[in-house]
């Protein structure tokens, strides 16, 4: 079961539509013009149902199989936002518009799932009910939350949900993924320090943020060197320190931010304990006042292992044998998928880049190389989810 022989004709095409996705990025849910097209298409290729404005700007289209008696509905979602990024390729599809980018893929995760689409709605060759999800706001804005807020899985019945990343450094054609926790909660913190600013020349009468902040930096990192069980896995990185503005003035205040990546709701609880016991005893060791602004993000991204187990199998039968990866490594970053798998069963994988730059980068390009094994790889999973009798 390689790639489909129909996708393959397709690919040129698809790959033309990711590009102009690409050329005109749009970021969270302000991607009118990307849901647009999308619904057009959809449309245009004979979906039973295309609805907009689901979870803001989400389209989602629905495709019956020529027989529905076996009343299973699988869902398959693309995210379809980019990213605020200075595109650095040089491309001749790079951006046209300054200060955004698809420096993540979700250009070609749309696009293939349009492709699937199209080749579903062709041949209806199953039993049961493809629904497509198009999701905007994955970079940050939480767009798969808000689809599932939104009624998605009860309004179109979704019983089994699956998604995927493309991945640079995996070959094209090759999949990873394994049950259990594959990518990280993500957190967000602002910390708030008071202290007493005064003449850098009177250090004893102030009490000193720039100093607090120093010991901080080097408190917080402890939690997971001390803290976390080091068969368990976190990351507390501060990312941004404010303080001062002159060379003869000992700031009164400083702001800190920082995030928490962990693929454990208690190691989650623990940093989150932990980096509010941290700062207001260090600050009052200091003669300062501390205040943490801790926000919840995205969950961890959990695959359940029978439908990992599935997906990966579909995925070697398109790509070959030895093609998945099934133990790889879990990711400290973040997606919001997790919103969906946390609401239905379901799987999300990693899908072959090639040899590419990071995503996130500005010289990264999604490689249309990988377009026939994603768009065959939805197809099969249709197929041999709902098995036409």
């Amino acid at each position: 079961m390689p790639v489909i022989n129909r996708v393959a004709e397709m690919a040129d095409e698809i790959g033309v539509w990711r590009r102009d996705f690409h050329e005109n990025p749009e970021l969270l849910f302000d991607v009118h013009r990307t849901a647009g097209i999308v619904a057009q298409k959809c449309r245009e290729f004979g979906c039973d149902e295309v609805v907009e404005g689901i979870g803001r700007t989400g389209v989602v289209a629905v495709i019956k199989g020529r027989a529905t008696g076996s009343g299973r509905v699988i869902g398959i979602r693309a995210d379809m936002d980019a990213l605020p990024i200075d595109e650095a390729t040089g491309l001749p599809h790079a951006s046209k518009t300054p200060g955004k980018m698809h420096a993540c893929g979700h250009d070609g995760h749309t696009a293939m799932l349009l492709g699937a689409a199209r080749y579903l709605a062709e041949t209806r060759n199953f039993d049961g009910t493809a629904v497509m999800i198009f999701q905007p706001a994955e970079e940050g804005g939480g767009g798969g939350d808000a689809m599932v807020k939104d009624g998605l899985m009860e309004r179109f019945g979704v019983q089994k949900v699956y998604g995927l990343h493309n991945m640079p450094g995996i070959p094209v054609g090759a999949f990873a993924l394994r049950p259990g926790p594959l990518m990280a909660a993500a957190d967000h913190f602002d910390i708030h320090v008071e202290g007493k600013g005064g003449h850098a020349a009177r250090p004893h009468e102030c009490v000193d943020t720039a100093l607090v902040v120093s010991q901080l930096v080097t408190a917080l990192q402890a939690i997971v060197a001390r803290n976390v069980d080091p068969l368990k896995s976190a990351v507390i990185s501060i990312c941004m320190i404010r303080t001062g503005d002159t060379y003869n003035v000992i700031p009164q205040t400083a702001h800190l931010k920082g995030t928490t990546r962990t693929l454990d709701e208690d190691v989650r609880d623990l940093c989150e304990a932990r980096i509010r016991q941290v700062v207001e005893s260090v600050c009052a060791a200091h003669g300062a006042t501390g205040r943490v602004d801790y926000r919840r993000g995205y969950p961890v991204t959990s695959n359940d292992a029978e439908e990992a187990e599935f997906l990966g199998r579909v995925a070697e039968a398109i790509g070959g044998e030895r093609s998945v990866d099934w133990t790889v490594a879990p990711q400290m970053g973040a997606e919001d998928f997790s919103y969906m798998l946390l609401s239905r069963p379901g799987a999300y994988i990693f899908m072959g880049n090639g040899d590419t730059a990071g995503v996130h980068h500005p010289a990264y390009d999604f490689n249309d190389a990988a377009i026939p094994y994603g768009v065959s790889l939805w197809a099969k999973l249709v197929e041999t989810a709902m098995p036409a009798s």
